[in-house]
């Protein structure tokens, strides 16, 4: 945890109050906090700050910003994912928010089991936002979608995230053409799901605008080929 992110109300009065049990636990045992210790806090989907401490106890440590501080940029994404099983979506999403994806969907193809959208997990999205943020020091949510159904999202969304200016990838790994590296300009990344997209999928994302591309003659995991294109993307 790199920063504490704290929820709007939380900062109301004078002093804010950082209460999360979870919060208190990490402040306490990896920190070591004492009264007049410096703390950076953040407000979720606001500014982020340098606070002092000003009070510690066994429910609440209370905070008052000092200094104001800049927000870390987004990478001006957009990744499409097709839903992966329920114990990668947790690390996919920590580390696309940590990495500062600015937009998220969540896509449902033909190698994606259909219980996969009963996880609980998927109810749990917001934690797993939150500690990427705190990991990132970073307080901007990004925008996460759900799209159970594969032709009409293809059909009619992914169309008009797409422009000259703005362009969509879709990682495959027999494609001719190479992933772009060091871009400057937004752009859709749609990644498949572990034994990636059926011909079909591939065909209904290129007739809708889709540029597909390879990463090599290695056939990554989904979580791995995340970071790998962000890194090639935008270094």
């Amino acid at each position: 945890m790199n920063i504490v992110l704290l929820e709007p109300e939380d900062t109301q009065s004078e002093i804010w109050s950082i209460h999360s049990k979870r919060q208190l636990q990490h402040l306490r045992e990896y920190l070591d906090i004492t009264v007049g210790q410096n703390l950076k806090v953040g407000i979720r989907n606001g500014a982020r700050y340098v606070t002092e401490i000003i009070s510690i106890d066994e429910q609440k440590v209370g905070v008052r910003p000092i200094l104001k501080e800049a927000v870390p940029a987004k990478l001006p994404v957009h990744l499409i994912v097709a839903l992966p099983r329920p114990k990668v979506l947790r690390r996919l999403i920590m580390d696309s928010v940590t990495l500062g994806v600015e937009r998220i969907s969540l896509i449902h193809s033909y190698r994606v089991d259909k219980s996969y959208w009963q996880t609980p997990f998927l109810q749990q999205i917001d934690q797993y936002v939150t500690l990427g943020l705190e990991q990132a020091g970073d307080t901007i949510v990004p925008e996460i979608q759900m799209y159970k159904r594969f032709k009409p999202f293809v059909e009619d969304v992914l169309p008009t995230l797409i422009s000259e200016t703005s362009p969509a990838y879709v990682a495959h790994p027999y494609a001719e053409q190479s992933m772009p590296s060091n871009i400057d300009h937004t752009c859709s990344i749609v990644v498949g799901p572990e034994g990636g997209f059926i011909p079909y999928e591939v065909d209904l994302l290129t007739k809708n605008g889709c540029q597909a591309v390879s990463l090599g003659n290695r056939i990554l995991r989904t979580e791995t080929s995340i970071s790998y294109i962000l890194g090639r993307l935008f270094s």
